[in-house]
């Protein structure tokens, strides 16, 4: 096992960027109800979370005239959060001695996330749902891999077992419900999770929160937990970016939810016990 190297892996759609890409591909289409579509499909629980635009492109006529050049163009237009690339640098020349291999792992389609992070994470980094093609009419005719849900732990393990990195070495980064079962997955193995969102389901597992619009930002928990640096050094660090951290705050949130008790049942109840 490498004791010094350290596997990093990290969701793509609102967690890298600030929008979702399947928003992206039917505005630039101009197909609508996208949102309404995925509402759908989640209520009906027809697919994974986070797999929703890969059965649409199969199988809901609107995007039948999807092609891959469309995915390509789509990862374009989406708007990745502020230093994304300064991001991967730090990770590419990593820290305090430690390397940081530094992986994509989204529910969206790959062509959509490499042509986004293009010159920024290497197209080999990047894992997403695999679609097949039909060679005569170019429409998708089929979905090779789904990695939503489940699919995060088997590309993550798969990771791993090409790094040959233990399980505790592992720190993955994502925002929402489609992260749910790796976060688990890497909590369980003393790994290392971070959640970028406000999201209550997401905050409860992730051992970390860091709330920003600099993707520089999920650096903060890595440094303080894993290298053990103080809050002079991680400034620093900051500083040789050109980055003045300004406002830093530590909050620890506890959800509440109060109900009130029911009077008028409490009065029945006492009258007839009367």
């Amino acid at each position: 096992m490498k004791k010094n190297e350290y596997l990093v892996a990290s969701d793509f759609d609102q967690t890298l960027s600030f929008n979702d890409s399947g928003m992206v591909l039917s505005e630039m289409l101009g197909i609508g109800n996208f949102k309404e579509k995925v509402d759908g499909l989640a209520r009906t629980q027809l697919v994974q979370q986070g797999a929703e635009l890969a059965y649409l492109l199969r199988h809901d006529p609107a995007f039948r005239g999807v092609r891959r050049e469309h995915l390509a163009a789509a990862g374009k237009q989406v708007r990745l959060k502020r230093n994304v690339d300064t991001l991967a640098e730090v990770f590419a020349g990593g820290l305090g001695g430690k390397t940081f291999p530094f992986h994509v792992i989204s529910a969206a389609p790959v062509e959509v996330v490499r042509s986004a992070l293009e010159g920024i994470v290497p197209p080999g980094n990047i894992f997403g749902t695999e679609l097949q093609w039909d060679a005569g009419t170019g429409e998708v005719c089929a979905v090779r891999r789904v990695a939503a849900g489940y699919g995060k732990v088997i590309v993550l393990q798969e990771l791993e077992a090409r790094a040959h990195t233990s399980p505790d070495h592992t720190i993955y980064i994502g925002d929402g419900s489609s992260d749910l079962y790796v976060m688990h997955h890497v909590n369980s193995r003393d790994g290392h999770t971070i959640a970028v969102s406000e999201s209550q389901s997401i905050g409860r597992v992730a051992a970390r929160s860091v709330l920003s619009d600099n993707a520089l930002s999920v650096l903060v928990p890595i440094l303080e937990d894993i290298l053990e640096w103080n809050s002079m050094q991680i400034r620093e660090l900051f500083a040789t970016y050109g980055l003045a951290l300004q406002d830093w705050d530590k909050i620890r949130t506890d959800w509440l939810t109060f109900r009130e008790p029911v009077r008028e049942l409490q009065t029945v109840e006492a009258a007839l016990a009367a």
